[in-house]
C-alpha cells in the first residue's frame, strides 16, 4: 500500500528538482565545495588524466614549497627491484587513467580535495632510470625536499623497493609507525648484492631507524615465502595473515592495527598483491587467497583517526589485467589514504 502523504511530500520536493538540487545540509555543503558554482561537473572522461582526478602541476615539483601544497600525489614508475614479473613501472600512468574515484567518501562521510590543498605533481624525476641504485638516490632526495615543506606525500608505484627510500625521510626525526597490507612481510635480506628490492624495505627501513617494528602491523600475509620473514618476527612487528583476518573478523583486525601502532605518526604501505588476484590480477607476485577489495577497504577505513602522516600503493602491473581492475582498486585505494591523511592534518591544525 502507497503511503499518499508521503509520496505528496516527495511529489513537491523533488518533482521538479534537478540533479543540481541538495536539500540534505550535508550534501548541500558537499555539492557547494565540489562544483564551487560550476554550471555542470566536468564529464570524467574529458582532459589528460591524474592521479584522483587532482590539478596536474608537475611545475610545483620544483619550488621549494611544493606550491604551499598540503599533500602531492606523486608516481613513482621503477620497477628494478621486482623479484618475479616486472611492469610496475606503468602503475602510476595505468592508476591516472582510472575514471571516477571520489570526490566524495560515502563511509567517512568526506570529499578531502574541498578540504586541503592537493594536486598531482607527476613523477618522481630520474637521473638514471638503468641505475636501481641511482633511482633510490633520486627517491630519497626527493622526499627529502617534500619533508622540507612539511608536504604530506601520497605515492603510487612502482615496486615495493621504493617504500624504504620514502621512509627514509618520513623517519628521519622519529621512527614511525606503519600499518602494512601485502602478501608478503617484504624484511628479507640483502639479494644479489642488491640493497633496494621490493622483497626488503622493511627490513632496510627498521635497520636505517626509521621505522619502529613495535609500532608496525602487517595484514594479508601469506604464500610459501614464509620462512624468508623471520626478521619481522624477531624483531617484534605484528604479522596477521590472511587467515586471521578471516578467522578474527574486521572490527577485531582494526582493533589490533589501532592497537600496535597506538598515537604516534603512522605511515599506510598498500600492496595489491593483498588482495586475491581475483580483485588484482595485474601484479607482479600474486599469491592467491588474499583479502577481498571490500574487506581491505574497510579495515583502511577502519583506520580513521590515526596520525597518517603518508601513504602509498604500489606493484600495479596493469598489463597482467586486461579489465583494469586491478589500476580501478588501486586508485580507489589511494582515494581511501587522502581521505585519512586529510582527517589527520585537520586534527593536528586543530591541535587534537
Amino acid at each position: 500500500m502507497v503511503d499518499s502523504a508521503k509520496l505528496a511530500r516527495l511529489r513537491a520536493r523533488y518533482g521538479a528538482a534537478s540533479p543540481a538540487d541538495f536539500f540534505d545540509p550535508h550534501f548541500q555543503q558537499v555539492a557547494a565545495a565540489v562544483f564551487q558554482g560550476a554550471d555542470a561537473p566536468r564529464p570524467p572522461y574529458s582532459d589528460a588524466g591524474t592521479l584522483l582526478d587532482a590539478p596536474l602541476r608537475p611545475d610545483f615539483a620544483s619550488l621549494p614549497d611544493f606550491g604551499g601544497l598540503d599533500m602531492a600525489l606523486i608516481g613513482i614508475p621503477l620497477d628494478l627491484g621486482v623479484t618475479n614479473r616486472a611492469g610496475a613501472r606503468f602503475g602510476p600512468r595505468a592508476v591516472r587513467g582510472v575514471d571516477r574515484i571520489g570526490p566524495y567518501d560515502h563511509a567517512l562521510r568526506m570529499a578531502p580535495a574541498t578540504e586541503i590543498a592537493v594536486a598531482d605533481i607527476g613523477d618522481v624525476p630520474f637521473a638514471n632510470y638503468l641505475s636501481h641504485d641511482s633511482c633510490h638516490a633520486d627517491i630519497q632526495a626527493f622526499y627529502g625536499r617534500i619533508m622540507d615543506a612539511g608536504v604530506i606525500p601520497l605515492s603510487v608505484g612502482g615496486d615495493h623497493s621504493v617504500t624504504a627510500s620514502i621512509l627514509k625521510n618520513l623517519g628521519r626525526s622519529e621512527p614511525v609507525g606503519l600499518v602494512h597490507f601485502d602478501a608478503h612481510c617484504d624484511t628479507s635480506g640483502v639479494g644479489d648484492g642488491a640493497r633496494f628490492h621490493h622483497s626488503g624495505p622493511f627490513r632496510t627501513a627498521v635497520l636505517d631507524g626509521v621505522l619502529d617494528p613495535d609500532r608496525t602491523i602487517q595484514i594479508g600475509i601469506r604464500g610459501s615465502a614464509e620462512f624468508f620473514w623471520e626478521f619481522s618476527y624477531e624483531s617484534g612487528m605484528t604479522v596477521l595473515h590472511a587467515e586471521d583476518v578471516q578467522e578474527m573478523g574486521l572490527k577485531a583486525v582494526i582493533a589490533k592495527a589501532r592497537e600496535v601502532v597506538g598515537t604516534g605518526p603512522v605511515y599506510v604501505s598498500f600492496d595489491v598483491d593483498c588482495l586475491d588476484p581475483v580483485f588484482a590480477p595485474g601484479t607482479g607476485t600474486p599469491e592467491v587467497g588474499g583479502l577481498t577489495s571490500r574487506e581491505a577497504l574497510t579495515i583502511l577505513r577502519g583506520l580513521d583517526g590515526l596520525d597518517v602522516i603518508g601513504a602509498d600503493v604500489v606493484e600495479v602491473a596493469p598489463q597482467y589485467d586486461p579489465t583494469s581492475n586491478t589500476a580501478q582498486v588501486a586508485a580507489q585505494i589511494l582515494f581511501v589514504e587522502l581521505c585519512l591523511a586529510t582527517r589527520a592534518l585537520q586534527r593536528r591544525r586543530n591541535g587534537g
